[in-house]
């Protein structure tokens, strides 16, 4: 069993191995139609169920094969222009080079001695970004695995900061269409079940400040600490961005944390044409971005910004194995003490192999085209008599319903819109998303992939229609 071991003996089967799975999948890339092949848990569970993983196969080619029948034939293709679904983009090739030689070198990012260049190579990564933030020149961070954990070291540090003698005076500020990890932070540490107030949002679906400012001086007047603001720069439900300079006026005003979370307009860091949709994000405490978002980069790469570093000391814990205190007297770099994470991958080569490989604008190139894509869309859907949409795209989310002509009923409709979405992802020749607005059901598009053109959209809402129509149809049948 050691000639599975890479090392330098085995070189050569690592090389052979590797190339073996990059072509079944490049073959599978090339090959595939559709974004799904529509396949039911009923249906695929059982292969699963069969395998036996005491008994090895003991040959790639055999495990190959059988993973092409359990997974990659199945599998959801982020790539395919017609997957219109979550926020999963297509990625970058350099990114998907530099995750195969981070997970054969394998370093951990807690330690100098256990990473090196890599610890230098993510700090640089996070200067970069900070830098794009414009969050100064005491700013700091360090990649995460993703949003919601971004989001709750961020949030940690501002109850930190707060310095409240009594955890139920905490109070966290979010719109209602914040995500939803913000609540589940404010659980995780340790708050009460009222810490964080939801603040309604305009016709845009943006945090409406007036609002805010009435709360949080309420907030004051019960004697309540106003631990921290969510600004959200790019919901998931309808990529809107709150107003970033009102909210950090606000905050300053109130001696309020500004943390905000742009897991989905990170994006925008790298946009040669809409960058000014987040002027105000400069003024944050925090910022979560999510680099597996909108910069093509495979999950997860992540990280939490703060514009003062010495905050992140919050998160600093010093073992004597591991990170004793006398290495911060060495100068010694160890990016566990930033970290809720110990044993934490190299990321960070991902996106490093991205922007010398392509550039920041590269990238910003990349997201501009979606954002472009998103209002050919929306201009569609405005058009279209079958359809109501919800909101003008700020970055490249729509949210729409198809509306029959000859339906009234608002649960019907519900109904059509849900059966629409699941016929659809049975047929496997698209995936779109769904949510609630206003206690109603509606569909929602994600447009993450440059490669999809307005024609696709236009073909989509057509197999929409097709298939709620069908749903109405059978439905009138069966009430006569």
């Amino acid at each position: 069993m050691r000639s599975h071991l890479l090392n330098d003996t085995t070189a050569e089967r690592y090389r052979s191995s590797v190339t073996e799975g990059i072509e079944r999948v490049a073959a599978k890339l090339a090959a595939t139609d559709r974004p799904f092949t529509g396949v039911t848990v009923d249906a695929l569970a059982p292969a699963i169920d069969a395998i036996d993983l005491d008994k090895p196969l003991l040959d790639t080619a055999a495990v190959l094969d059988e993973l092409e029948d359990v997974y990659l034939r199945d599998a959801i293709y982020f790539h395919h222009p017609r997957y219109l679904a979550h926020l999963n983009c297509p990625v970058v090739i350099p990114a998907v080079l530099g995750e195969a030689i981070l997970s054969a070198v394998n370093s951990s990012l807690d330690t100098w001695d256990q990473s090196a260049g890599g610890t230098l190579i993510e700090r640089k990564l996070i200067d970069w970004t900070t830098a794009r933030t414009g969050l100064g020149e005491n700013a700091d961070g360090v990649f995460t695995s993703g949003g919601t954990q971004s989001n709750l070291q961020a949030l940690l540090l501002a109850r930190e900061e707060a310095k409240s003698d009594s955890l139920a005076k905490l109070r966290i500020f979010a719109s209602e269409v914040s995500h939803f990890s913000v609540k589940k932070s404010a659980k995780l540490l340790g708050l009460g079940q009222d810490a964080v107030v939801s603040i309604p949002v305009d016709h845009d679906k943006r945090m409406q400040t007036v609002a805010l400012a009435h709360e949080l001086e309420r907030c004051k007047k019960d004697g309540l600490v106003p631990m921290a603001v969510v600004a959200t720069a790019g919901t998931t439900d309808f990529g809107s961005i709150d107003p970033l300079p009102e909210i950090a006026e606000l905050c300053e005003q109130f001696g309020t944390w500004m943390h905000v979370d742009a897991a989905y307009g990170c994006g925008l860091l790298a946009s040669v044409k809409y960058r000014s949709r987040i002027d105000g994000i400069e003024r944050a405490d925090s910022v979560t971005v999510d680099y597996h978002k909108s910069f093509f980069q495979p999950v997860s790469s992540s990280a939490v910004l703060v514009r003062d570093a010495s905050t992140l000391r919050h998160a600093t814990y010093h073992a004597e194995y591991l990170n004793p205190k006398r290495m911060v007297q060495e100068r010694i770099p160890n990016q566990v003490d930033k970290s809720l994470q110990t044993t934490r991958r190299f990321d960070a080569l991902k996106l490093w192999m991205t922007l010398r490989t392509m550039g920041g604008d590269g990238i910003g190139q990349l997201f501009d085209e979606v954002c472009d894509l998103a209002v050919e869309g929306w201009q569609l859907l405005a058009a279209d008599p079958r359809f109501d949409v919800v909101v003008e795209p700020t970055l490249s989310t729509l949210v729409f319903r198809y509306i029959p002509a000859a339906v009234t009923d608002p649960a019907e409709i519900d109904r059509a819109n849900l059966y629409a979405r699941k016929a659809l992802f049975a047929s496997g020749d698209a995936v779109v998303a769904g949510t609630k607005v206003q206690g109603r059901h509606y569909l929602k598009f994600t447009l993450l992939n440059p490669e999809t053109t307005a024609e696709d959209i236009a073909a989509v809402l057509d197999l929409i229609a097709g298939h709620a129509e069908q749903y109405l149809g059978e439905s009138l049948d069966r009430a006569s």
